[in-house]
């Protein structure tokens, strides 16, 4: 994970360094790939329903995980993007590989937004480790609510991510913090956490662009 940090401080990335992130991205794609044709292999061959049936929940779980994946894959070159209708599709693929199964709700309120690919990446990937520890540490056995609200200005970007779970207040303890804090960075801007009872909100403030990005 430290080389990751280090790599997403960064204004840009440097050539070598983007080569190496998608080749790295490229081999986990192949990685899920094949053992997903692994397990599709396996049900069909299967005689016993119940087999059968858990092998495609399993393949459908993977195949889930690998649409986060894909939704995370650093941009191949820079160019303005619908920051918005990227935000839906990764919460949708979260939702489905992480969120579901626990009876967690996610909620994106999205507003217009058109951003560079690499600063929407390093957004995306904020708001999935936001969700994530969420997921993680916030909800007990009944499930619960987390809400991502993309809140555009003419200067400014806030980004709000809220639970209402019952979390304390190192719920991103480790890696976690110094990811979105590493992220936070890269797009010159800064976080603010909050726990209370009713649960936790982290809000993301950062420039609409940034000449150096």
């Amino acid at each position: 994970m430290g080389q990751l940090i280090e790599v997403a401080s960064s204004k840009r990335f440097p050539s070598e360094e983007r080569l190496l992130l998608r080749e790295f991205a490229h081999r986990i794609s192949n990685e899920f790939a094949s053992a997903i044709s692994v397990i599709s292999l396996a049900a069909a061959r299967s005689a016993n329903d119940e087999v059968k049936i858990a092998l495609a929940a399993a393949q459908d779980r993977l195949q889930n995980y690998a649409q986060v994946h894909q939704a995370l894959r650093i941009p191949e070159h820079g160019s303005l993007i619908d920051a918005s209708s990227y935000l839906r599709q990764l919460c949708r693929a979260i939702s489905r590989s992480r969120l579901d199964v626990k009876s967690i709700e996610l909620v994106l309120v999205d507003r217009p937004l058109r951003m560079n690919s690499d600063r929407c990446w390093r957004l995306g990937m904020i708001v999935s480790e936001l969700i994530t520890n969420a997921a993680r540490h916030a909800f007990r056995e009944s499930g619960g609510v987390i809400r991502v609200d993309l809140r555009p200005s003419q200067s400014f970007v806030e980004c709000r991510v809220t639970d209402n779970g019952t979390a304390a207040a190192n719920i991103l303890p480790g890696h976690g913090l110094g990811i979105v804090e590493a992220l936070a960075k890269g797009l010159d801007g800064k976080i603010d956490q909050h726990f209370g009872p009713q649960g936790a909100t982290t809000v993301v403030i950062f420039p609409v662009d940034s000449e150096a990005s």
